[in-house]
């Protein structure tokens, strides 16, 4: 079997191992591969691994020994599916790999805006503290996420993991999604979610009903003190409207590890907004993260070698 890796520095820039792949059979691992050489370098392989590389049905065509499409990635938006049944091509994905590290992000951001720990460790860096006159001072007001509403959209493992880690710090959940489970303790709907939450934040899938969920019309319905984070996928809000909604005071900050087009443009209106906190995609990208999304990758391969295939998507 031979066996390519169109994108490997994204799952692994060199701190992780390859190695077991090869038992597999043969394995190239290319660090990135522009559009223009997708074919030619996936042309013989048997079996192909990716993150972000599109595999279209003019792709496919030019491929006929593919039979195997390992996307190291939970979301799966990059392959056409329908053409990849039509070509007899499997198509397995790494579900819920990453809860752990998103819920964590979700809630540095949540910490940052409430207790600004890079603004005062700058002034105290800088001598403020010092010469201040007296024991302590802080620049900006502190929040104390104790009692505070934490509104939550989208209840999967990522949006259960949030709640839980909320519940601790003592905030007050409210949920809402798409798919009612009777357990959900407070759930509630879309326009209760934007007026009561002092915290909003983002877990659903990017779907047509879901693309710019948070446009004008619902950060206007939103606490003028609320902050809205996004660590599911950049077209969940309206970026032009985030970015007046910062500089309009509608709402009072914005943090997100997801933009509309990755890597982020110039002339994204999120670059360089005012209360705004912007990761690089980051929340997966913890070493135990990505080695825990290896092994899938790996089982998921086995498997369909094996003839017993999981995680299948198509």
């Amino acid at each position: 079997m031979k066996i390519t890796i169109l994108d490997g520095n994204a799952l692994n820039p060199g701190d992780l191992s390859w190695e077991v792949l090869k038992n597999f059979g043969e394995l190239t691992v290319y660090p990135r591969t522009s559009p223009d050489l997708v074919v030619e370098r996936i042309a013989d392989s048997d079996a192909i691994l990716l993150n972000k590389i599109s595999i279209t049905e003019e792709i496919l065509e030019k491929c006929p020994s593919l039979r195997y499409i390992g996307v190291q990635a939970t979301g799966f938006n990059v392959i056409d599916l329908e053409a990849c049944r039509r070509h007899n091509v499997t198509v397995t994905n790494v579900p819920a790999y990453s809860t752990a590290g998103v819920a964590q992000l979700v809630f540095a951001f949540i910490s940052e805006f409430a207790c600004h720990t890079q603004l005062h460790s700058d002034s105290v860096m800088k001598g403020d503290w010092c010469i201040a006159p007296d024991f302590c001072y802080w620049k900006t007001n502190l929040i104390e996420l104790e009692g505070k509403t934490l509104g939550i959209f989208g209840y999967g493992n990522i949006g259960r993991r949030v709640a839980a880690i909320g519940k601790a710090y003592g905030m007050k959940i409210l949920v809402c999604t798409r798919t009612p489970k009777p357990d959900i303790e407070n759930p509630c709907d879309f326009e209760t979610l934007l007026r009561e939450s002092d915290f909003l934040s983002l877990h659903s899938p990017l779907t047509p009903e879901t693309k710019g969920l948070i446009n004008e019309k619902a950060l206007s319905m939103m606490k003028k003190t609320a902050f809205l984070i996004n660590t599911a996928r950049g077209a969940l809000v309206d970026e032009i409207a985030v970015r007046h909604a910062l500089e309009d005071k509608t709402i009072a900050g914005f943090a997100c590890d997801v933009v509309s087009e990755e890597p982020m443009k110039y002339d994204n209106p999120l670059f360089g907004a005012p209360n705004c906190l912007i990761t690089p995609h980051i929340a997966w990208a913890a070493t135990e993260t990505r080695q825990r999304l290896l092994d899938v990758v790996v089982d998921n391969l086995r498997s369909f070698i094996n003839g017993s295939p999981k995680n299948v998507v198509s």
